[in-house]
């Protein structure tokens, strides 16, 4: 027979009873239920937060095996928001799941965060119009945002909290091109590269193809982290490192690096970042095209 209190009474000691229920009482929304998304959700069920908006268009496939939480032989070709809400109340019998499995758009955006307390940002890297339309809506609404990237064999995380630089201020996409947001993106939530040195195969990183290589301990790593800041934000407690300041941890250089941004990508050394990553970028895709 399931029992809050029993099925979450390890993390008294580390939380406070009364915070234990508050975590109870939140709401998150999490955009995206394959790599992050998976995780994220089954990491916070676990933590015991007990509602959740969650979206995702796709169905699981065997090309997601190797890092999503979802993916298995019995879920080939089921949706990912209905195996996801299968797993997590598989945890948490008693969860409410508001599952979009049309995706978000600007028809449903709105709801999908109505009285959501914090966004989790699990979208695909390449889903810019999707996630610059939420960030957008969370930044008017006052909703915190945590996005934490899987890159290579480790976590980068930002946070956006309400009254402090926002995501456009950070990532200066306006104006630009799909490719070149996608390298303001890139640049901005990784500032320090940490993962580059050992990327052993440049080839597998193809921004035409919308395709990049990851690994299950880069996810998991990114749902440890962002639910440490979920917590925080939601308990009100523990410093909450926002932009321009970031996180980046990487297990196999052994190295944490904080990041500061001052001026987001506008400022000189992301420029300059920016430019070596277009030259790179573009070699890439003109070779692939011979």
């Amino acid at each position: 027979m399931f029992n809050y209190q029993q099925a979450f009474s390890r993390n008294i000691g580390w939380v406070t009873e009364q915070e234990q229920q508050k975590l109870r009482q939140a709401k998150v929304a999490i955009a995206g239920a394959g790599g992050v998304g998976s995780a994220h959700l089954l990491t916070l069920t676990r933590l015991g937060i007990s509602h959740f908006n969650i979206s995702d268009f796709d169905q699981f496939e065997v090309h997601n095996f190797n890092r999503q939480a979802g993916a298995m032989m019995s879920t080939i070709d089921q949706d990912k928001v209905e195996v996801m809400e299968r797993l997590a109340k598989d945890i948490n019998p008693e969860l409410t799941i508001n599952s979009y499995p049309e995706g978000i758009d600007e028809s449903n955006v709105e709801a999908f965060l109505d009285g959501v307390d914090l966004y989790v940002d699990s979208l695909d890297f390449f889903a810019l119009s999707a996630r610059k339309l939420v960030f957008a809506v969370c930044t008017r609404k006052k909703i915190p945002i945590v996005t934490a990237a899987p890159l290579g064999m480790g976590s980068a995380v930002l946070c956006f909290m309400p009254g402090q630089m926002d995501y456009e201020q950070y990532f200066c996409f306006e104006g630009r091109s799909e490719l070149d947001q996608y390298i303001q993106f890139l640049i901005g939530l990784s500032p320090s590269m940490l993962q580059m040195p050992y990327l052993v195969d440049k080839s597998r990183v193809d921004f035409k193809a919308r395709k990049g290589p990851s690994t299950i301990m880069g996810v998991q790593l990114c749902a440890g982290m962002a639910s440490t800041f979920a917590l925080k934000i939601l308990l009100g407690r523990g410093d909450v490192i926002a932009a321009p300041y970031g996180l980046h941890f990487d297990a196999y250089r052994n190295k944490l690096k904080k990041t500061w941004r001052p001026f987001g990508n506008r400022g000189l050394l992301p420029r300059l970042m920016f430019a070596i990553a277009k030259r790179v970028v573009t070699k890439e895709q003109a070779v692939k095209s011979v």
